[in-house]
């Protein structure tokens, strides 16, 4: 049988494993250390290379513990309203509950899938009163930043900025990541660059990092014994991983034009027929982590039916992430939208997310192609 084409692994290059390496020597193997050091830093300076000031990053276990903090810092509290990104992982809005805040979902917009501003306008105008919106740029791909950054200033709302799948994405130039008061980064295994796991929050000032970094540790107070008046997470990135982040942050811009090539490939392929790929917006550069397809509306064939042809085929594909409002764990909460019918719910109903492992070869990429064909 044909060997299986995966969906988006990690892509090693060797410069990992020094930094791991110097660790073991250095018997520093533990949660901090210079390698988290050096990878907060070298991150920081990667996003704020083209800004006059620059932001503070701290390495964590996970985006979501970053998303947690960041929802933490906003100030959110029981019973507070949560505007957030309808069409994500649920790892985007679950902090939100963490801290007893209500999650509000806002339907996407056509132009680029992710949070409408129209939409957004029209939830704070049924809820004023919500001071933090969550945004999340849906498979590296930036959303309306102008519009829901004017939305946000005109309700005094903290926009905290879901970049977990963005990174090196840019909006009319600037990096994703640094637009929102806070942002959440994701080294999974599937994304961009890898530490097998971990994450990062970005702040734009120093306060908010060493608050974070409180709490991260445990909120341990300053004494010779371990204190403690406020609930604390462990929520460190531990030395090793973080070698791996400083080793694979190298090679960003290399898995940046690599993930591209595989969306334009399919982009060729899927031209004059019944499917397009997942769009962005002319001013933006995502980093095209996924490569998705939207069958037309009168296609006899579903997204379902392509993922278990493809599934036959030894071809990994998954469905377009399931909206929030449509999750059985969020059935109470309110869903803003503006159209006739929810434009996420459509987009989920019609698209596929492909292969997009950037060690995929051109002619497994066509196999992928011609087996999707074959099911047309």
């Amino acid at each position: 049988m044909r060997k299986r084409i995966q969906f988006s692994t990690p892509t090693m290059h060797g410069d990992e494993i020094r930094y791991v390496q110097e660790a073991f020597e250095r018997n520093w193997v533990a949660p901090l250390g210079f390698n988290c050091d050096g990878f907060e830093a070298e991150t920081a300076r990667y996003l704020s290379a083209d800004l006059p000031e620059p932001y503070h990053a701290l390495a964590l276990v996970s985006g979501t513990s970053a998303i947690h903090l960041a929802v933490k810092l906003a100030g959110v509290k029981p019973g507070d309203v949560v505007l957030c990104s309808d069409m994500t992982f649920s790892a985007t809005v679950n902090p939100v509950s963490y801290e007893g805040g209500l999650p509000v979902f806002v339907d996407s917009e056509r132009d680029s899938w992710n949070i409408d501003p129209v939409a957004l306008d029209k939830a704070f105008e049924k809820y004023p009163q919500a001071k933090v919106v969550v945004l999340a740029h849906l498979y590296g791909t930036p959303g309306k930043l102008d519009e829901i950054l004017d939305i946000c200033k005109r309700h005094d709302a903290v926009l905290i900025e879901d970049a977990a799948e963005a990174l090196s994405s840019t909006y009319k130039g600037r990096k994703c990541g640094t637009f929102g008061k806070f942002c959440a980064l994701s080294f999974n295994g599937n994304k961009i660059i890898t530490t097998s796991g971990g994450g990062m929050l970005i702040t734009e000032d120093e306060a908010s990092r060493s608050k974070a970094y409180f709490w991260a540790t445990q909120s341990r107070e300053k004494a010779p014994w371990y204190q403690h008046e406020e609930i604390g997470y462990n929520y460190r990135m531990s030395n090793i991983v973080a070698g791996i982040g400083r080793g694979q942050l190298k090679h960003l811009e290399e898995h940046r034009e690599r993930k591209e090539a595989v969306y334009r490939r399919y982009e060729a392929a899927f031209r004059s027929s019944p499917l397009t790929m997942n769009p962005y917006l002319e001013y933006t550069r995502p980093n095209f982590w996924l490569s998705c397809i939207l069958l037309e509306k009168d296609c006899k064939v579903r997204p379902m039916d392509l993922y278990e042809r493809l599934n036959e085929a030894n071809i990994e594909s998954r469905p377009i992430w399931k909206p929030m409002h449509m999750q059985p764990v969020f059935a109470k909460n309110d869903f803003i939208y503006v159209e006739d019918k929810p434009v996420d719910e459509d987009i989920f109903s019609r698209g596929l997310c492909l292969p997009s492992d950037i060690k995929m070869t051109e002619e497994e990429q066509q196999y992928v192609v011609d087996t999707i064909f074959a099911a047309l």
